[in-house]
């Protein structure tokens, strides 16, 4: 397998300003099968990923659920990289998951880009969740076979949380392998409402999804 066998599919809404460095740098990784799926964007973020060297542009119904789903329907290679549009792929992510032995599923180590460092922990905290719990989350770049993917019918069409239920679904049939990496990633939110406290609001989503509650309901308190 080389890089060219991995499809990246990444959906999207109102993503003009990073979309064009999230395809660029799944090209730069030697992606060749780049499938953008918008959710209904108001701004160019269709025409930017165009531009900027997508393969396939595709339109579907807003959440991510439902968007990682329609774009993988048009995938044709033999693994299947699920990219949020505002990460960007380290350039030998697609050639580290090439050098799996036996690949079922796994994520990438993060470098969230910011100097603090606490950033640090977080990034450590992260990779130890994968490893130890088995816990991949979407700004992980989760990748994962196709035929695998298609067994276990995909992610959950749901608002929120549709990487967690994922997880819990693949981690029963193979522990995710972790790779280096690194998928680079916005320290934006935290920035935003704090370190400490953003941290805290991303426990407290998980463990009430945990306890049973909606999706729906978790997706409005998180925007």
């Amino acid at each position: 397998m080389n890089p060219s066998d991995i499809s990246v599919v990444i959906p999207t809404l109102n993503e003009a300003a990073t979309i064009e460095n999230a395809v660029r740098s799944a090209i730069d990784a030697g992606a060749t099968e780049i499938i953008v799926c918008d959710g209904g964007s108001e701004d160019q973020t269709t025409d930017v990923a165009a531009d900027a060297g997508a393969s396939k542009i595709i339109r579907s119904i807003s959440g991510r659920g439902i968007q990682l789903n329609a774009g993988a329907v048009f995938a044709s290679r033999e693994v299947v990289l699920f990219l949020h549009a505002d990460s960007l792929l380290g350039e030998s992510c697609l050639q580290q998951i090439c050098d799996v032995p036996d690949l079922v599923w796994g994520a990438f180590e993060q470098h969230i880009a910011h100097p603090r460092s606490a950033y640090r922990l977080i990034e450590k905290g992260n990779a130890a969740r994968v490893r130890f719990r088995g816990m991949a989350f979407g700004d992980q770049a989760i990748f994962v076979r196709r035929e695998t993917y298609k067994k276990v019918g995909g992610f959950e069409e749901i608002e929120l949380m549709e990487d967690v239920a994922f997880s819990r679904t693949m981690r029963a049939i193979a522990k995710p392998v972790l790779l280096p990496g690194p998928v680079t990633i916005s320290a934006r939110r935290w920035e935003q409402r704090g370190i400490v406290m953003q941290t805290l609001r991303n426990w407290n989503l998980q463990c009430r999804y945990r306890l049973g509650a909606s999706p729906r309901q978790l997706a409005k308190r998180y925007r």
